[in-house]
């Protein structure tokens, strides 16, 4: 079936974690790597292994080296993860990307490499840190036996590391841990776990009760029901060790006193006998209540407990006071490949190399005799029959009286110290190679850095710099040596780079300042600089953060964007909802008021009352249109003009309203382009920016009104985020007036903003003005400054069709009609003056209250010459297709929607659909009788055209 390739595909990502389902997820198709349908089965195969691994990996694929990689790796990430997921290996790890240039190229070329303890920095976590790192990389073949990627198998292995360097110290500070038993210890013996001793942090812990010889319950009577009883039991019961962390236990540490909640980490470990049985159990942990109850450092507290475990020893044994082992950890079973049972008493030896076993046997009896401390360092044979260097070390266990009452013991592998002191050793003999070898090293970074590096004196003068800054600034070194790198830095960063500067000269350490260069060009390169000084000099490296910080000025710009967006829809809804009722009732008031003004005829001052009430309710009816442009949902009825013929026409009547005092001028562009825009909002949209011209010229100045093509380029486009490249016809109004601020002019376009004293205007004008151009696909800009005036620009599309020369519906004789009408108005208001006002007209009228009851009239036969329907009402059936059946039942039908507010029903894009004719509410009697005869006249048109 279509898709089951793909289906199968993407199947095997199934049960492959968080990041496989990520991988699942992500767009290949816009990577190198094509999209996850079209990959080779050698990749869905590698990608399906490591995503099913428990061990970091990461596969690089291609000479890009895009990342594909597994749970594991994505932990080690850190922060990075997820946006390494598809990335190329040296973007996502800058700091290491000589270091990945070099796997990448040595791989690709079907070679291995692997990396043991490697030393990096890395910023995982937004800051770099030191880790070393376990590190194999081998070549991925595709099926044609070709290298197609590389696989990464990825150990952090810094803990064990730093453990090894601490490893001197740590010796002695831990056989300080067990003389000083800082954790709480016991041991318990028999089904009733009767304490054989504890030690004083565990006397401590309970409050320093004498619980020796007492069964738990009598000791601890409030511990019953907690669970703990049960959990020895079950230890003693089945064998198996217990660990917990965090548990809580209720104390009576007081005699009277109330119960405690506290926190303990504990082992409840099995004790055999020689036999194997379990006879006892012992107990140790220590009293974690301030870690957990310390909220803020519960991860704290929680890493340095696991980075305690993973310094321990991995082996652990333990022996009775006369010396005999009775019991071994897993992980000496699992080292040595013995059983059980196999090592205890002296069977332990046969682990021991035979050259090693007489020493540790003495310095073991030297120990039980004397109390001391047991340690010693020897050979312990592998499953495999290898040996490894240990260091054993044991403590004896005493109770509350000093005795000994068992040894507790460990063998940590020194394998590697061994080897390395060896290595150590030999490197001592040639320390003169590794002296040239380093400085070799040193010599090569500073050749190759793709980072500018530099040494400076205090004061500022160039001692020397590497290639780096030919490649990035394009000065060579001879042309920097002895000038003062401040005549490089621009003008405006100097004093912070003087400052910075004094900084170093007190000894600080510089580990991220910014500022700017100059390039030999003459332009300037933002760079980040981490400086440290030494012995009079700076030594420095600069990193170049021009294009990070392009970047983020272009996602700023895009945030700011999407959250204009955002608001011009929430206001738009707003809007929309707001506008339909409130058109209704301008309908209804100005309809009725003109009806009336009929019936006063001849009365001057009921004329005036309602000549007054309609300029409000027309002002009402602007606010409701400028509303509606401002939040782009006025619906648009385009046509292909000629702004400059339009421009012309309009002439006269800016000049009334702009005065005597203010000089007109147009001028107009040869061979002016068509441009497709709704002309009538456009009118507008002049006439709005010629009244603000007014305003910001007090009346007094030079208006000027320019037409001419234009292009907008990819450049235009990409500084201006929104507009589109390509070819436009520009309108420009520029006035002589007082101009604008920056402050200002940034919140020109903002609705409801004004500069203008309260009452005096809206702050719709440019929001208006703007919403209008940017419904149109056009684009808007303002260039003022304060005592120089202002010109607001308008960009709309060109047309490449010819201009419209039918005749505007404002130019049809206002006259009425005998032909019959059918009003459909769920509003009763309003429907009850539309009839009114069509009945005054001449027209015959039939009405219904939705578009069901209009049906119904239809369906009936009558004639109907035109169908008049609210564009928004109640019902299951919707006005458009109303229309459509209208025209199936009477084909010569002519159908006028009107609407305070349309939504989406016939206007999609911001643009009436095609062939809709459309009467905004509120109208006049006037603008009905014109729209009226105008939609009557094109239908008849077309059934003439029809019938010819």
């Amino acid at each position: 079936m279509p898709g089951s390739e793909h289906l199968d595909r993407a199947g095997f990502l199934a049960g492959c974690g968080d990041t496989g389902r990520l991988v699942a997820a992500y767009d290949w198709g816009a990577t190198p790597l094509g999209p996850l349908d079209a990959w080779p089965q050698s990749r869905l195969t590698a990608v399906g292994l490591i995503l099913r691994s428990p061990v970091p990996m990461v596969t690089l694929w291609g000479d890009e080296g895009v990342m594909i990689y597994n749970d594991g790796y994505a932990t080690f990430s850190g922060a990075r993860h997820p946006q390494l997921l598809g990335s190329r290996v040296r973007e996502a790890w800058p700091e290491a990307s000589a270091f990945n240039d070099n796997v990448m190229k040595v791989c690709l070329g079907g070679e291995r490499l692997s990396y043991s303890d490697i030393e990096m920095h890395l910023a995982r976590h937004g800051q770099p840190e030191q880790v070393w790192m376990n590190l194999d990389y081998s070549p991925i073949l595709d099926e044609a036996g070709v290298v197609a990627g590389v696989l990464a198998v990825v150990v952090d292995c810094t803990s064990k590391v730093r453990a090894e360097q601490r490893l001197g110290g740590e010796r002695q500070r831990l056989q300080q841990m067990f003389e000083q038993a800082p954790g709480f210890m016991a041991m318990m013996t028999g089904p009733e776990h009767v304490f054989d001793f504890v030690n004083p942090a565990y006397q401590q812990l309970i409050g320093h009760r004498d619980v020796a010889g007492k069964p738990l319950r009598e000791a601890l009577p409030e511990i019953a029901g907690q669970g703990f009883i049960e959990l020895l039991d079950e230890v003693y019961g089945s064998g198996n060790a217990f660990s917990g962390t965090g548990m809580r236990a209720k104390l009576q540490r007081q005699p009277n006193g109330t119960v405690e909640d506290r926190y303990v980490d504990l082992v409840y470990q099995p004790v055999r006998d020689d036999a194997g049985r379990v006879v006892g159990i012992f107990a140790q942990g220590s009293d974690a209540t301030d870690r957990e109850l310390a909220e803020q450092s519960l991860r704290a507290s929680e890493e340095q407990f696991r980075a305690f475990s993973e310094v321990m020893p991995n082996q652990v044994w333990a022996a009775d006071t006369t010396g005999l082992l009775d019991w071994f950890n897993p992980r000496v079973y699992e080292y040595s490949g013995f059983g059980p049972g196999e090592l205890e008493g002296h069977g332990w030896a046969r682990m021991v190399h035979p050259q090693d076993l007489p020493q540790g046997q003495v310095r073991w009896a030297q120990a039980l005799a004397s109390g001391q401390p047991y340690e010693t360092e020897f050979r312990l044979r592998r499953a495999d029959g290898g040996y490894r260097w240990h260091i054993a070390r044991a403590l004896p266990i005493r109770d509350a009286q000093g005795a000994i009452q068992r040894w507790i013991g460990t063998n940590t592998d020194i394998e590697d110290q061994k080897a390395a002191a060896l290595a150590l050793q030999n490197l001592n003999q040639t320390l003169e190679h590794q002296v040239a070898e380093r400085t070799a090293d040193r010599d090569r970074m500073w050749r190759l850095s793709t980072d500018v590096m530099l040494v400076a004196s205090l004061q500022g003068q160039i001692v020397s710099v590497n290639p780096a800054w030919f490649s990035l600034l394009g000065w060579e070194e001879a042309q920097l040596q002895g000038r003062s790198f401040l005549e490089l830095v621009h003008p405006e960063d100097r004093a912070a780079t003087l400052a910075e500067v004094g900084r170093l000269a007190e000894g600080a350490t510089t580990f991220r300042f910014e500022n700017r260069y100059l390039r030999k060009d003459g332009g300037y390169c933002l760079l980040s600089w981490t400086a440290v000084p030494d012995e009079g000099f700076i030594h420095a490296v600069g990193r170049d953060v021009t294009a990070d910080r392009e970047a983020a000025k272009s996602l700023r710009e895009a945030e700011a964007a999407l959250y204009q967006a955002q608001k011009m829809e929430s206001v738009g809804q707003l809007t929309g909802g707001v506008a339909h009722d409130f058109n209704n009732l301008l309908q209804v008031i100005s309809g009725n008021l003109q009806l009336l003004g009929r019936e006063v005829t001849g009365n001057a001052r009921a004329e005036r009352q309602v000549a007054n009430a309609l300029a409000g309710a027309q002002r009402g009816a602007k606010l409701a249109s400028q509303l509606l442009a401002f939040a782009r949902r006025q619906p648009l009825e385009p046509r292909v003009i000629k702004v400059g013929r339009l421009v012309a026409g309009m002439g006269e009547m800016l000049r009334r309203t702009l005065g005597e005092s203010v000089e007109l001028e147009t001028v107009a562009s040869g061979g002016l382009w068509n441009t497709l825009a709704d002309p009538a909002q456009l009118e507008n949209v002049i006439l709005n920016l010629a009244i603000n011209a007014r305003d910001a010229m007090d009346g007094v100045g030079r208006l000027t009104l320019e037409t001419g093509n234009a292009h907008l380029d990819d450049g235009y486009a990409l500084a201006n985020p929104g507009v589109k490249p390509g070819q436009y016809v520009m309108l420009a109004v520029t006035d002589t007036g007082q101009g604008m601020a920056p402050e200002v002019m940034a919140r020109a376009f903002e609705p409801f903003f004004s500069t203008k004293p309260e009452g005096k205007g809206t702050g719709l004008g440019l929001s208006m003005v703007y919403g209008f151009v940017k419904q149109s696909g056009g684009h808007v800009s303002i260039y003022s400054e304060l005592g120089h005036g202002t010109s607001v620009k308008l960009y709309l599309p060109r047309s490449l069709e010819q201009e419209d020369a039918a005749t505007p519906v404002a130019a049809i004789a206002a006259v009425g009609g005998s032909e019959t009408v059918l009003v459909a108005e769920d509003d009763d208001e309003v429907r009850a003056t539309v009839v009114e006002m069509l009945g005054d007209l001449g027209y015959r009228v039939l009405t219904a209250r939705d578009a069901a009851g209009a049906l119904a009239i239809l369906q009936s036969g009558v004639a109907v010459d035109l169908l008049f329907t609210d564009v928004v009402m109640p019902g299951s059936l919707r006005s458009p297709e109303l229309a459509r059946k209208a025209r199936a039942l009477l084909p010569d039908i002519a159908v006028l929607f009107t609407s305070g507010y349309t939504q989406n029903a016939i206007v999609h894009g911001g643009r009436l659909d095609a062939g809709v004719e459309l009467l905004g509410k509120p109208y006049t009697v006037e603008a009905l009788a014109r729209k009226i005869r105008h939609v009557l006249g094109n239908q008849g048109q077309r059934q003439l055209a029809g019938t010819a």
